[in-house]
Formats: structure tokens, C-alpha cells, sequence
């Protein structure tokens, strides 16, 4: 990823959710190898973007202590999923382009946003979304900034279906099926338990074996 490439990007990560299969603790926050999950995410796009961003909508200051800007939901939008936290991140950004991640991705490639950005220009797309395994991985997606009103109006009109909304979008998907673990994440306190006792130097197929 050059450099004039990654400043048309904005990271944003996605750790505004309930996190109800981690039993209502916030996700982002969890430790792993001594940090927070989510600064193993920002940690890996950061050297992507021109900038990360945190969405998230309990423990603000936790986040803030992180380095990153912090996003908060509209509160009528407040954990109404992804896409609540994708569009108040499109109202702020600085950047042409915002891509996505989960806060507990924590293995992301090193040519994630590269991939992302050359199969929207070479497809003349909208936007662009992972997939592997043969579905879509719509928390994992490129989307330029025009799209937030679009966003607005299909949140107002109860659309909370990430992936139904980039496919009216007509997303172009672009295939990691040779880095498909790099996206594995993790949902549940077992999950998180193995990758620490695993850490480091952990290759990230393991959660797929497990």
C-alpha cells in the first residue's frame, strides 16, 4: 500500500455492538496478550489508512485512551448494528474512502485495504465487500463517503442488513479465499481463552481447526 493510496482511506473500527456471546462485555475492551482486542485491529490498519476510527457506544474514554477518535452511534440509531456505526463514521471522515473491521479481528492482512481499493477501481464499483467460503463479510468493507446518504435513508427506514444494503449497492466482492483465516474472530469468552493461551506467534487457521 503506497502512501498516496492509504490517504484516501479511513479505517474505522467496529466495536459498538452488545457483544451478547461475550455475556454484555464489551468486546473491543477484552484482553489479549496484555491490550485490548480491539488495539490488535487498529494495530493492523493502521499502516492502511490515513487514520483509524473507534465506533463505539459505552466506555468512551476507554477507547479515547487508545490514540483513535471515537464515534458514537446517533443515540436513535444507538446498537441498531453495523451499519449505525459505519454511518456516523461517513458523516465525519476526512478521507474519500472508509474501511471496515470488527474489533475482534485481530489478525487482518497486510494488503487488505490495497485488494479492496484495486477491485473497486478495476470494477467501477460502489463499493466493495470480503468474502470467502462463498459468502459475503459485510462488517468487512470499502465504502466511499457518497454513500452515507443513502446509509441515512435506509436506516430511517428500518434496514439494519448490512449485507442487503451493500448489494443494492451493487458491492463488488472480493475473493480472500487464500487469507480467509485472516478475518477469523472471535465471539465467545472460549474463544478468546484458546487464542490467548495460543498467543503469540499464533497462526490464525487454528481458530478454524478449533
Amino acid at each position: 500500500m503506497t502512501s498516496a493510496a492509504a490517504k484516501l482511506l479511513t479505517g474505522l473500527v467496529l466495536a459498538g455492538g452488545r457483544a451478547e456471546r461475550m455475556g454484555g462485555r464489551d468486546k473491543g475492551l477484552l484482553a489479549l496478550a496484555g491490550e485490548p482486542l480491539v488495539v490488535h485491529v487498529v494495530r493492523g490498519l493502521r499502516p492502511q489508512v490515513a487514520e483509524v476510527l473507534i465506533s463505539a457506544n459505552r466506555h468512551l474514554e476507554d477507547y479515547r485512551r487508545l490514540g483513535c477518535r471515537v464515534v458514537e452511534d446517533e443515540p436513535r440509531e444507538r446498537y441498531q448494528g453495523p451499519l449505525a456505526g459505519i454511518l456516523a463514521a461517513l458523516r465525519i471522515v476526512e478521507t474519500p474512502y472508509l474501511l471496515t473491521a470488527p474489533c475482534d479481528s485481530p489478525f487482518l492482512p497486510p494488503d487488505y485495504a490495497r485488494r479492496m481499493q484495486e477491485a473497486l477501481e478495476r470494477e467501477r464499483a460502489s463499493a466493495a465487500v470480503v468474502v470467502f467460503g462463498g459468502g459475503w463479510q459485510p462488517v468487512f468493507a470499502l465504502l466511499p463517503v457518497e454513500l452515507r446518504d443513502d446509509l441515512g435513508v435506509c436506516l430511517a427506514s428500518g434496514e439494519r442488513n448490512a449485507g442487503r444494503w451493500l448489494r443494492r449497492q451493487g458491492a463488488v466482492a472480493v475473493s480472500f479465499s487464500d487469507e480467509a483465516a485472516s478475518f477469523q474472530n472471535v465471539n465467545t469468552p472460549e474463544e478468546l481463552s484458546r487464542l490467548e493461551a495460543l498467543w503469540p506467534g499464533l497462526d490464525p487457521t487454528v481458530l478454524e481447526r478449533g
